[in-house]
């Protein structure tokens, strides 16, 4: 026997008004269609439900039995269906999966999980690393928020444009670029480190040296932000990366930060993630969160 659902409301609206003219009223459906309610309820539980005695109908044991099961799962339909949920932070329990930049993650990463933390103490942030190449994890549900410097080409993927950033230089302290004004010619000649999950020995500060007939020489790559300022810190090596990340380097490890002497465009920032998310009221509190941390060290702009 197929069971209709909607039975469960009836259900539900019988055990509790304890009369079928009393569901009929609570539901706004006339009392013989009410009645009809009960006979296919009598008929898919094998129960009698409600029986009369004398004037007034009373449950039967099953009947009690379920009651409040079956008002639980009425109410829990509800709120599934609702598309006026409220938000409780105090008792959100759910786990968000954020991909974003290395850079970005240095930057920001701290400031985003305390404030979750702090707001939210049950959520649970996972961090995840970018991979190797772009694949379709914002589709399949396994990333919440994503980070890119470009626009989205899938109309499923939401978009944010949260900031832009300009690059900037950091240098260990002592460095030979800190004794005198650095210029373009300065720069180009000192030794560099690249940051790049694939091991790119070039980027787009090449491009724009070579507009000017300059070449610099890249000795080492990077997989991480991390690791290519902790290898600045101990020698004479130049990074290359957003004043957001410089600055967070400069006040947590002490290294000096230098304007590029390059005129090139800002690098935006935007937030990503599935369509699906567009009413989730959880998953809005975390991207409207995330755009405040990151708009903390990145000047916003209109989207």
């Amino acid at each position: 026997m197929q069971l209709d659902l909607n039975l469960l409301t009836a259900l539900d609206a019988l055990l509790e008004e304890g009369s079928v003219a009393g569901a009929a009223a609570r539901l706004h459906v006339t009392s013989p269609a009410m009645s009809r309610s009960l006979g296919r309820i009598r008929k898919a539980t094998g129960d009698q439900i409600l029986v009369r005695t004398g004037r007034s109908m009373t449950p039967t044991t099953r009947a009690l039995a379920m009651r409040a099961e079956v008002h639980a799962l009425v109410q829990q339909a509800h709120r599934l269906l609702s598309a006026a949920q409220e938000l409780d932070l105090a008792l959100l329990d759910r786990v968000f999966t954020v991909r974003w930049h290395d850079a970005l993650t240095a930057a920001c990463g701290t400031a985003l999980v305390t404030a979750a933390h702090r707001q939210a103490p049950g959520v649970r942030l996972r961090l995840s690393a970018e991979p190797g190449t772009d694949g379709p994890e914002l589709r399949r549900g396994e990333i919440d928020l994503e980070s890119s410097s470009s626009r989205p080409t899938l109309p499923d993927i939401r978009h944010r444009l949260v900031g832009k950033g300009r690059l900037a230089v950091a240098v260990r302290p002592g460095h030979p670029l800190t004794e005198s004004p650095m210029t373009v010619e300065r720069y180009a000649a000192a030794e560099h480190i690249t940051v790049s999950r694939r091991g790119s020995l070039r980027d787009p500060v090449d491009d724009a040296l070579a507009a000017q007939g300059l070449e610099r020489r890249v000795v080492a790559a990077g997989p991480t932000a991390a690791f290519a300022l902790h290898l600045v810190l101990g020698s004479d090596l130049v990074v290359t990366l957003p004043d957001a990340v410089t600055r967070a380097a400069r006040d947590q490890l002490g290294l000096v930060t230098l304007p590029l002497p390059l005129s090139l465009p800002d690098v935006p920032l935007y937030l990503l993630w599935h369509q699906r998310y567009d009413d989730d009221r959880a998953h809005a509190w975390l991207r409207d969160l995330a755009t405040e941390t990151v708009q903390a060290l990145f000047p916003p702009t209109d989207a």
